[in-house]
């Protein structure tokens, strides 16, 4: 920047020395010609080249003055743009770092409620031990941790009960445990509850019922799915039809899963064909943003197809077209 005022510094100072030197010339030529030729019209031929010049050097300057305050408002201009961006780019930092807080607040949250879920059943093992001591010493542990202290509340009021229960009050109490995992679907964490509580308890003739409402309960979740899934083809719910796909195959046999499999083929090109007339609207739009979700879904969910690796190999470029539109 320094240079550049510098450079034209030296070029003003060039016209200012032309024009002195001009002015000295025609000073020196006409006492020249006054002290050896005494001739008036001599002189006036020498004043009016001198005046010419003279006027040339000026326009020439006042071009180059000219030129340089126009670079001048030029650069202006262009500093008044960039400090436009920059707030721009301000602006859009900022609404990225909001968005980035409240997602990690999400995460948060949703952090904690797995955590709690993981000490509910960490002080439930206990118990099912019959290990009263080593449940409190985890409850005053959670204590310890202010966001946590009405879970340890809840804990300890249970802690209290199970200790004074009887036998049979106490499977109660685990079997209630056991149907919460049986609402929400945990078969796994069922079945290894069931066996633990059976291995505490080996003469218990109610946990050993257990077993079977397990898988009486995945049968039954099983044929709510199968409905499901035959309602939302029916109705061409693409959407629908894929989200229960996804949960009722950990429940399929493998000749079950053969007989569906040209149904959910139909629906899987139903939902591709789906998202590529999206994508190529999105494209022809040029709204960028939604091309790119679109082309990332389409590889995540259908990475084998042959749109997918087409898109694949455009994706740097969408990425640089949403970067070129945001700003």
């Amino acid at each position: 920047m320094d240079s550049g005022k510098d450079s034209q510094v030296r070029h003003y100072k060039w016209h200012i020395l032309i024009i002195v030197a001009t002015v000295a010339g025609v000073l020196i030529l006409s006492f020249f010609v006054r002290a050896f030729e005494n001739t008036e019209s001599v002189w006036q031929l020498v004043s009016l080249a001198g005046g010419v010049i003279f006027l040339i050097a000026l326009l020439t300057m006042l071009g180059r003055v000219s030129r340089i305050v126009e670079t001048l408002n030029e650069n202006s201009t262009r500093l008044e743009e960039a400090s436009k961006a920059m707030v721009s780019i301000r602006d859009g930092l900022l609404q990225i770092n909001h968005s980035t807080r409240i997602s990690e607040a999400a995460k948060a949250i949703a952090f904690r409620e797995d955590d709690k879920r993981s000490l509910r059943e960490t002080v439930f093992d206990r118990l099912k031990q019959n290990d009263f001591d080593g449940a409190i010493e985890i409850v005053d542990e959670i204590e310890n941790h202010s966001e946590y202290r009405l879970l340890a509340e809840e804990l300890r009021r249970q802690v209290d009960e199970y200790r004074n229960a009887t036998q049979d009050e106490r499977i109660d109490k685990a079997i209630a445990q056991v149907e919460k995992l049986f609402d929400a679907c945990q078969w796994v964490k069922a079945s290894l509850q069931i066996e633990s509580l059976i291995r505490a308890n080996p003469t218990s003739d109610k946990l050993k019922t257990l077993r079977q409402k397990l898988i009486e309960r995945k049968e039954e979740r099983k044929r709510i799915l199968l409905a499901a899934w035959d309602d939302a083809v029916t109705k061409q719910e693409t959407d629908r039809s894929l989200e229960i796909l996804r949960e009722l195959d950990m429940y399929l046999t493998p000749n079950e899963a053969l007989a569906l499999q040209e149904a959910a083929k139909d629906v899987f090109r139903t939902k591709l064909h789906n998202l590529g007339v999206q994508f190529a609207l999105a494209v022809s739009d040029k709204h960028w943003s939604s091309a790119l979700e679109i082309g990332q879904q389409i590889v995540k969910d259908f990475p084998n197809s042959r749109m997918s690796g087409e898109i694949r190999e455009k994706l740097h470029v969408l990425r640089q077209n949403v970067q070129l539109q945001n700003n």
